[in-house]
């Protein structure tokens, strides 16, 4: 059974009663009784009756009573529910957009610095751990070296059309030369000029299938030993993490495994779990608990939302942190927000 058809089962009374458990819950954290509920239902009802209600929304899997007697709280997949069909969505209060808007002016004199203040005003705004994914580099290919650093190490030197530098140490094929290290080089340099690393990756390809009899043996081997090199350039992308305090001094928080999770991110284990979460569509996207692998083990809620560059492209990623009681409402359109003017300045930058 889908979970709006669910929602549109409920009567006026059930989603009232499930609608004050799940908001009495991300407030406090704590399970609500049938006694309290009664005095906020819109309707004069008795404890029984509320109680009833109640267990019609355990049995359908909404909520959960964590001991024999307590009150309710609701499941993962209730708050879900919650979320998709019910959940009102604040807009953002005006001091958090001043803040948000202070510290991504324009006065940064990099995108790395503007992103790791962004990172930590997400934190600060929202009491909860914030992740920022920063761009990899798309500026076209002007020129490319290859130096050898011994029989097993080789580097290759990647110029971009903006004066961007990077130097990528690679394992080469064994018996490499500097004649075909020269040849290598100059093979990948009369395709490569005007093309981005990503789209160079798919070109190099191509072309060496229609061109490798030209290339030496040796050569060869290089140009396809380094297509393992554009492979990582296309996940080289830098993950922020700040915030983590705010996880740990949780008063729900199982430190072990928040910090097994915080391990994960710091080695990257899922760096390309993350980059697929936000391209998988545009605008903000909810995870509660074990909806993603990612934060299954912690218990923990993911809202994220991906920023675009000024072709419409994904290119990176603001996202919040925090327990399964994460005020959503509030936290979404700050990130939504956020994700949006950091678009804007970047697609307003050269580099």
């Amino acid at each position: 059974m889908s979970q709006q058809l669910q929602l549109s089962e409920l009567n006026e009374r059930s989603r009232e009663v499930f609608r004050r458990v799940v908001e009495s819950y991300l407030q406090t954290g704590e399970p609500i009784g049938s006694r309290t509920l009664t005095r906020d239902m819109s309707e004069r009802v008795s404890a029984a009756t509320i109680r009833n209600v109640m267990q019609d929304l355990e049995y359908m899997g909404l909520l959960d009573s964590p001991h024999v007697s307590a009150g309710r709280l609701p499941t993962q997949f209730g708050l879900r529910l919650f979320v998709d069909g019910m959940m009102e969505v604040d807009t953002v209060a005006p001091t958090d957009r001043a803040l948000i808007e202070q510290t991504i002016g324009n006065d940064s004199p990099d995108t790395g610095t503007l992103l790791d203040r962004v990172s930590t005003a997400l934190s600060s705004i929202t009491h909860g751990a914030s992740l920022v994914l920063t761009p990899k580099h798309e500026a076209p290919v002007r020129h490319l070296d290859f130096v050898s650093l011994a029989p097993d190490r080789a580097l290759v030197v990647l110029v971009f059309a903006d004066g961007h530098v990077e130097n990528r140490i690679f394992t080469p094929p064994a018996g490499q030369t500097p004649s075909s290290m020269r040849e290598a080089a100059n093979f990948l340099n009369a395709i490569a000029e005007g093309r981005t690393l990503s789209e160079l990756r798919s070109h190099i390809s191509r072309e060496m299938a229609i061109r490798r009899q030209q290339l030496d043996g040796l050569a060869a081997e290089l140009v396809d030993s380094g297509l393992a090199l554009w492979d990582t350039a296309e996940t080289d992308a830098r993950l922020i993490v700040r915030g983590r305090a705010n996880l740990l001094d949780s008063e729900a928080a199982d430190i072990d495994r928040i910090r097994e999770l915080f391990d994960d991110l710091e080695r990257k284990r899922d760096i390309v779990d993350f980059l697929e979460l936000t391209e998988q569509g545009d605008g903000v996207r909810i995870f509660i608990g074990s909806e993603n692998k990612l934060f299954s083990l912690s218990g923990s809620s993911l809202v994220v939302s991906p920023y675009m560059n000024a072709d419409r492209k994904i290119i990176g990623a603001v996202g919040v942190i925090g327990p399964t009681r994460l005020n959503y409402g509030r936290v979404v359109p700050i990130v939504d927000y956020t994700a949006q003017l950091v678009g804007r300045v970047l697609s307003g930058r050269k580099g």
